[in-house]
């Protein structure tokens, strides 16, 4: 461990300019997450089995009814910490204090609310779950707002020590749980339990001590900046979860079970792809903030790398979805796999578009996002129900592909060619590599591999379609120039140096 914390320390303070440490550090969180998610993955594997969709439905109700509470009082003050250039010492207690505050007022409202939103999906049995993963918003309300400089600092060793001990903590209890209860409170459990450790390794692995304080003026000045993360997270959150709530409501809680699954499954490069974003290029376009041609350097550097990483896991996603659920989850859950090959495209614009979120934060224009959010919530609420009463969750999964097809290209518009001055060739030049290296893997298993694929099978499928992957980009980026190796070679330089 103090190995992993050298490097990573190492890597945040590389030789070399900002743009360079976003790459490298990207790179390297990247990484980090794929360990933290391989167990999450592993988790989800062994619940999928054992459990039915309608658990999974159970759990997703519960879910959402505390989502809905904690994004509509959402503050965006870590956003608004992370942003500011100067010390942000001094506005940590008010934070911290606000946020406790909020987190008694939510676990109250949700413990009440709890009947009438079993009693709206007709799910009595989600009474008692809503009221005890309520516990979990205390837990992180108490969490050490120290671990704020994490992000803003850049320092992703810690920040995966404080997301990973969490998600162990989950897997064990979740995984020890299935086998003796055999129902969703293996689940429930599970949460708590990686909340729990959370909180406490936050106040281990950071050596601020907040304190309970009322400067108003503090907390008003945070929420100057955060009204528009406010705004944003309500429209996001209608946009991501507005479809399990339709599902829910509409089609009831076996369906919203199949439909969470699979937008989770098909979701993993933008979850994870965007996560590592956020992190990574947040801090550091907010100390670029004043300088638009690094800004334009940096933002390039890494929408290549995103088009990378993303694509051909969404491409493998795609290809292999029915084998996949056949051999990991089991034939029950094949009925989510056309969800699943739709919502995996609208996963790789969504991870794509994570690329524009940062940097629009980070000159302050996170209004931008606000509208953009706004017009997609507008088509998706036109489409969503004439296509989920004509063809259930693909139909849903159809009405939030297009809604993202209609608002992405303005997105990227707005930030290469009025934040960043640029052209909006710039983007076609960063992903064609990429893009080109999936449609060959994806059309060479689709192609030429057979159905029914062994455990083993799939396994060297998915090898030799990485393989060619990294074959064919790498002859075309020594073509075109690109320079997507480059800023690989880069990256993992600064990783073992």
């Amino acid at each position: 461990m103090n190995k992993i914390k050298k490097i990573a320390n190492n890597l945040i303070t590389p030789s070399g300019t900002l743009s360079q440490k976003v790459v490298i550090g990207g790179f390297w969180v990247f990484f980090l997450r794929i360990i933290n998610q391989g167990f999450s993955l592993i988790r989800l594997i062994i619940l999928a089995r054992i459990l039915s969709p309608k658990d999974f439905g159970l759990m997703g109700i519960a879910l959402l009814t505390m989502s809905v509470l904690e994004t509509f009082t959402q503050t965006g003050f870590q956003a608004a910490l992370i942003q500011k250039k100067e010390d942000i010492k001094s506005y940590l207690d008010s934070a911290w204090t606000f946020l406790i505050l909020r987190g008694f007022v939510l676990f109250v409202i949700l413990y009440f609310i709890a009947p009438y939103a079993a009693v709206f999906f007709n799910t009595p049995e989600a009474k008692p779950i809503i009221r005890v993963i309520g516990f979990s918003i205390l837990f992180q309300a108490f969490t050490n707002i120290g671990i704020t400089y994490f992000k803003k600092e850049l320092e992703f060793n810690k920040e995966f020590i404080y997301q990973f001990t969490g998600t162990l903590a989950d897997f064990i209890v979740a995984v020890s749980a299935v086998l003796i209860l055999k129902n969703v409170w293996a689940l429930v459990l599970g949460l708590l339990a990686g909340n729990i450790t959370r909180c406490f390794v936050s106040y281990l692995i950071h050596p601020y001590k907040p304190r309970l304080s009322f400067a108003l003026e503090k907390v008003k000045e945070l929420f100057g900046f955060g009204k528009w993360i406010f705004s944003s997270s309500i429209l996001i959150f209608l946009i991501t979860h507005g479809d399990d709530i339709f599902v829910g409501k509409l089609l009831g809680v076996t369906a919203l079970g199949f439909y969470q699954l699979a937008y989770r499954i098909s979701n993993m490069p933008a979850t994870e792809i965007t996560q590592v974003i956020s992190q990574v290029t947040f801090p550091a376009y907010s100390k670029l903030q004043d300088d638009i041609p690094k800004l334009r350097k940096s933002y390039l550097k890494i929408l290549q790398i995103t088009a990378f990483l993303s694509f051909p896991i969404a491409g493998l996603i795609f290809v292999l979805a029915p084998d996949f659920t056949k051999i990991f989850l089991g034939e029950k859950w094949m009925p989510m796999v056309p969800a699943m090959m739709v919502l995996v495209l609208w996963g790789v614009i969504r991870s794509m578009a994570g690329v524009n979120s940062s940097i629009l934060q980070a000159v302050k224009r996170p209004d931008i996002i606000t509208k953009l959010s706004a017009i997609k919530l507008l088509i998706l609420v036109i489409l969503i129900y004439p296509l989920s009463i004509k063809w259930g969750i693909l139909g849903t999964s159809l009405a939030v592909l297009l809604s993202a097809i209609f608002i992405t290209p303005n997105t990227f518009h707005i930030t290469i060619c009025k934040v960043l001055k640029s052209k909006i060739s710039m983007f076609f030049k960063a992903t064609s590599v990429p893009f080109t290296g999936t449609i060959f893997i994806v059309s060479l298993i689709a192609f030429l591999i057979p159905d029914n694929l062994s455990l083993v099978g799939f396994i060297l499928v998915v090898i030799a379609g990485i393989t060619c992957y990294f074959l064919v980009t790498y002859i075309l980026d020594k073509i075109l120039k690109q320079k997507i190796w480059y800023n690989l070679k880069v990256a993992i330089s600064g990783v073992l140096k």
